[in-house]
């Protein structure tokens, strides 16, 4: 898997790159991540790479040119590659794990561009983005930090980027719920003690109990998710006894 970073900040990248799993992923070359200042793609002599908008408004907007440069240069890199333009924007569709399956899944090379200022030349996404994406209904400065947030989300479906694969399937929204609680040593800590079935070494007990975990969070704190899960019988009239109990 190929992610192509589009920024005028590389600089930003620099911890996110050189530490944990994703480190080790590119050593390893499961994943390959490429920053590319795009303000070397600029016409300007001054190396400008933003500008007024028409109309007026507050603030400066990306220019296409550069953009639109650099974009065809990457087009021409991974020809004949499955290829994404995606634009990390507060304007565009909310990310979730559905996405993230969708894009690792679909396609070799992701173009990852990090907007700033106002925002971007309208003919720039008409031209060369395929999806706007968003991480949450909020404005930040830049488009890096969302970027790096959609790159830890599709890398983690590489094989190999985690230790156990089996993590990936029972982490939090891989089937439509939150995850269960958790435990660890010691069993009992400070007068607080891990749930007995987690001890019992009862495997069918154990992960009942954590499917039904998973299900009561997800109606605690999600429960719009639950519209999307796949659940059996049981466990539909599980969460109708939660609810006619106030999740009690």
């Amino acid at each position: 898997m190929i992610f192509n970073c589009l920024t005028i900040f590389p600089e930003m990248f620099s911890g996110f790159l050189s530490e944990s799993l994703l480190k080790k992923a590119m050593d390893k070359g499961a994943l390959e991540v490429n920053l590319v200042d795009f303000r070397e793609y600029t016409a300007d002599k001054h190396k400008r790479v933003d500008d007024y908008p028409f109309g007026g408004g507050a603030g400066m907007l990306l220019m296409a040119q550069p953009l639109c440069d650099c974009f065809g240069a990457l087009e021409a890199t991974y020809a004949g590659r499955r290829t994404r333009n995606i634009y990390m924007s507060p304007s565009g569709r909310p990310l979730v794990q559905q996405d993230v399956a969708r894009l690792y899944e679909g396609y070799d090379v992701l173009n990852i561009l990090c907007g700033h200022y106002e925002g971007v030349d309208q003919r720039v996404l008409d031209c060369c983005i395929d999806e706007e994406i968003s991480i949450g209904d909020y404005v930040l400065s830049g488009g890096e930090l969302p970027a790096m947030v959609l790159v830890d989300c599709v890398s983690r479906c590489v094989p190999g980027f985690l230790s156990n694969d089996e993590s990936l399937a029972q982490e939090s929204f891989s089937e439509g719920l939150l995850e269960y609680p958790q435990f660890t040593r010691p069993q009992d800590f400070r007068g607080m003690t891990v749930p007995e079935v987690l001890v019992s070494g009862h495997h069918g007990n154990i992960m009942r109990w954590q499917r039904e975990q998973a299900i009561k969070k997800t109606l605690q704190v999600r429960p719009d998710l639950l519209a999307g899960a796949v659940l059996s019988k049981d466990e539909q009239e599980f969460v109708k006894s939660l609810q006619d109990n106030d999740l009690k």
